[in-house]
């Protein structure tokens, strides 16, 4: 469950998230996929920035390259002994990324992989937890990019994934600036199950399952 997501537009982000400096330039998207540019908040100089990054994260040590492994998300309870993720973990480098919702995707009977659109009651725009790094090519191109972390799955998400028992890290609005500015020791302990009450879930069109389609028809429940 940390395949696809949906970006809200960029004023609705902004309100949001209210960054001291927005450097990003985005639109609202219904399929975004690994290895696109995402909007994320991040602190730098001690002040909130919005920027673009690397949809899978590539350690400052890949000189610019994709490990080869999938970095799109990181497992929290193994963060802190994986070789790609433990330094930018430690430094401190986390990032929120702005979403208006996700997909899973449930294994039917007839093995079908149905898709389901999951968001916010009342919420249009929230934050997925990330931790993000700056790795330079050898030309000297600089690439920051990030993974989203996943924690274990609720009792909404595990209803449906019977086969995967993860989800993205949703965060509480409180734990916005814990999250960012915090120790290591107290931003884990802002990363808890989202409370299933304050989601919802509904199947949505196959076109989802390519990552060609990008239109809101996406999002729309079919029965």
């Amino acid at each position: 469950m940390c395949d696809r997501y949906a970006l809200p537009d960029q004023a609705a982000a902004e309100r949001e998230f209210l960054p001291a400096q927005a450097w990003w330039r985005f639109t609202e998207r219904f399929n975004v996929a690994a290895q696109q540019y995402v909007p994320a908040i991040r602190i730098h100089d001690g002040q909130s920035e919005g920027m673009m990054l690397r949809w899978g994260l590539i350690p400052s040590w890949g000189e610019g390259r994709p490990t080869g492994e999938p970095t799109a998300c990181a497992e929290m309870d193994r963060i802190e002994s994986s070789n790609i993720y433990r330094m930018p973990w430690l430094s401190g480098q986390r990032c929120i990324l702005p979403v208006s919702g996700f997909y899973a995707w449930q294994l039917t009977p007839a093995n079908y992989r149905q898709p389901y659109f999951v968001n916010l009651v009342n919420r249009s725009v929230f934050g997925l937890a990330a931790v993000w790094d700056r790795s330079v090519a050898e030309d000297d191109d600089v690439i920051e990019s990030c993974s989203i972390i996943r924690v274990p799955a609720n009792d909404l998400l595990a209803g449906i994934s019977k086969s995967d028992s993860r989800m993205p890290a949703i965060l509480r609005r409180k734990d916005y600036d814990t999250w960012l500015r915090g120790t290591p020791v107290q931003a884990k302990a802002a990363l808890q199950p989202y409370n299933p009450a304050w989601m919802q879930a509904y199947a949505v069109s196959p076109r989802v399952n390519s990552t060609a389609p990008d239109d809101a028809g996406l999002i729309v429940p079919v029965h």
